[in-house]
């Protein structure tokens, strides 16, 4: 494991290693504020070169899921860094994956009661949300409104100063969640985005246009070197149709991340992602860092390092039942089984009870 094992310069931030602790949504903020499980969880956690947070709601508007801790309030900011700090007390390094959820939202959870925000008025997804009677479940998301381009420059703006946010938490960069069926791929979607206007999806410089907003906003506000971008070509998650020009249309979009120079592309790794050649090409392309997360061995990433495939690997399930993954994966030791039903939601059990390995004798 000498490749994923060995240290990394990501801009100005020196990793310890290639091993990525990927984005995991957790839902045991119970009043959207971090506490200090919170804290306690990502530092168990921080042997990993790098850990990009569960993602973390730029507004209530963009907030679909109940428990999920935002960064948009002075309250979380606050909270934030006491979670930064303990990380940073392990010798870790923490991005905050910046999240709007965009139509993936309920009612119930919107500020007043409103319809959630897309780029056109079709609904799709799942929410965590209450139902009628109060209690908290899986929802059919709401029926959105499509943004005007003032609520489009609102969400830019909540774009620009969760990140001055993050910084000021502690947080040794973001990372802007584009992926997944949320808000962003709801621009870059040209089958569910079919707006008429500069932002529609007639054309890649369109319907890219939302995205490179929000990476132009929050480079200006912290800079290129402390700004990632998580991508997801080829996803269907959140009801995204597949249409025929994905792989230009994500080609087009990292040219002009290339351009503006972020610090790494985070790609999640769909099967025909691969297969279709499109990683290759992006590999090809792609000056910065290149991070591939989903499915992944310790074994498989270390290959793909050394083959020039990756520069950096992201694992998440792995890391929920295994705090000390780096340490296992270093000695070889094995890893420990997850409890899939404690994931969301809950307290301390199935988030900071997991142990490390002690090896025999």
């Amino acid at each position: 494991m000498d490749n994923l094992l060995s240290d990394y310069q990501l801009g100005a931030t020196r990793l310890n290693n290639r091993v990525v602790m990927a984005p995991m949504t957790r839902s045991r903020a119970v009043d959207g504020v971090p506490d200090h499980n919170t804290a306690l969880y990502y530092a168990q956690r921080a042997s990993a070169g790098l850990i990009i947070s569960e993602g973390v709601p730029v507004s209530r508007q963009g907030t679909g899921y109940l428990y999920t801790p935002g960064i948009y309030s002075d309250r979380q900011v606050d909270a934030w860094r006491a979670v930064t700090d303990a990380v940073h007390e392990q010798g870790g390094r923490i991005f905050a994956q910046l999240w709007h959820v965009g139509r993936v939202s309920h009612r119930s959870i919107q500020p007043n009661n409103g319809a959630p925000v897309s780029s056109v008025a079709v609904a799709g997804g799942k929410a965590f949300a209450y139902d009628d009677q109060g209690q908290a479940r899986d929802l059919a998301a709401s029926e959105p409104q499509a943004l005007d381009a003032a609520g489009i420059e609102d969400v830019v703006y909540e774009f620009r100063q969760a990140a001055a946010n993050a910084i000021e938490a502690g947080f040794d960069g973001v990372e802007i969640h584009a992926a997944n069926g949320y808000l962003i791929e709801q621009f870059i979607n040209p089958l569910l985005n079919t707006r008429k206007d500069q932002y529609g999806g007639a054309t890649l410089e369109s319907r890219s246009r939302f995205l490179l907003e929000v990476v132009d906003a929050v480079v200006d506000e912290i800079g290129a070197d402390s700004t990632g971008v998580r991508l997801s070509p080829y996803n269907e998650l959140g009801e995204m149709p597949l249409y025929a020009d994905i792989a230009e249309t994500y080609l087009h979009i990292t040219e002009a991340l290339q351009a503006r120079g972020v610090v790494y592309l985070h790609l999640a790794a769909q099967e025909a992602l691969i297969t279709s050649g499109l990683l290759g090409q992006i590999r090809d392309n792609w000056k910065g860092a290149l991070m591939l997360a989903g499915g992944l061995s310790a074994g498989q990433a270390d290959q793909m390092i050394a083959d020039g495939v990756l520069d950096l690997a992201a694992f998440g399930t792995p890391f929920v039942a295994n705090p000390d993954f780096v340490e296992r994966t270093r000695n070889g030791w094995p890893l420990a089984s997850v409890n899939r039903s404690s994931f969301y939601g809950g307290g301390a059990e199935g988030y900071v009870d997991y142990p490390t390995y002690q090896p025999a004798g």
